[in-house]
């Protein structure tokens, strides 16, 4: 089984097909901005679940936000916990660097 994971800008997600096949087995939704990625919602297809599909999404879209030099905002639980389990990410986490108080 080959995963090819492609970014979909217009659909503002990244999408996952399995052996070059035309339905989508998985998808991660994404909002982007000059200097920061959000991923916001995974989805695998049930037919699809438990093979590696959410996996291979997190590790190529974090791989693209690396080589883009993006932050990674994970409002995504799939995506946070992916990222706790796989430290070698944990540097594209955003971090607020805000100093304003109450």
């Amino acid at each position: 089984m080959t995963v090819r994971v492609v970014d979909a800008p217009e659909a503002r997600r990244y999408e996952a097909r399995v052996d070059e096949g035309p339905e989508v087995a998985g998808f991660a939704e994404y909002i982007r901005t000059a200097e920061l990625i959000a991923f916001v919602h995974t989805e695998v297809a049930p037919a699809h679940e438990g093979l590696g599909i959410g996996s291979a999404l997190v590790r190529a879209s974090l791989d693209e936000a690396r080589a883009a030099g993006l932050r990674v905002l994970a409002t995504c639980p799939f995506y946070a916990g992916w990222i706790d389990r796989h430290p070698e990410y944990a540097d594209l986490l955003y971090q607020n660097r805000s100093r304003v108080s109450d």
